[in-house]
């Protein structure tokens, strides 16, 4: 799952997460369309709020950028 996808399996918008983590909406929206990788700080909060340790959360990002040719 990418973290679009854990955003959406959570019932968030894109707004609720950047209100969560006191961020700028075009900051998820970097992270989710760009693969910008969000800080340490916010790796733990963002696994929190999707329901998945930060290991599940940034390896299931790594893998869909693998499939799509990105890396």
């Amino acid at each position: 799952m990418t973290l679009k996808d854990r955003r959406i399996a959570a019932n968030l918008r894109q707004e609720d997460v950047a209100m969560e983590l006191e961020v700028d909406q075009s900051t998820v929206c970097k992270w989710e369309l760009f693969g910008n990788v969000p800080l340490p700080k916010y790796q733990r909060k963002l696994a929190a709020l999707y329901g998945c340790s930060v290991e599940e959360l940034l390896a299931d990002d790594a893998q869909e950028e693998k499939k799509s040719g990105l890396q």
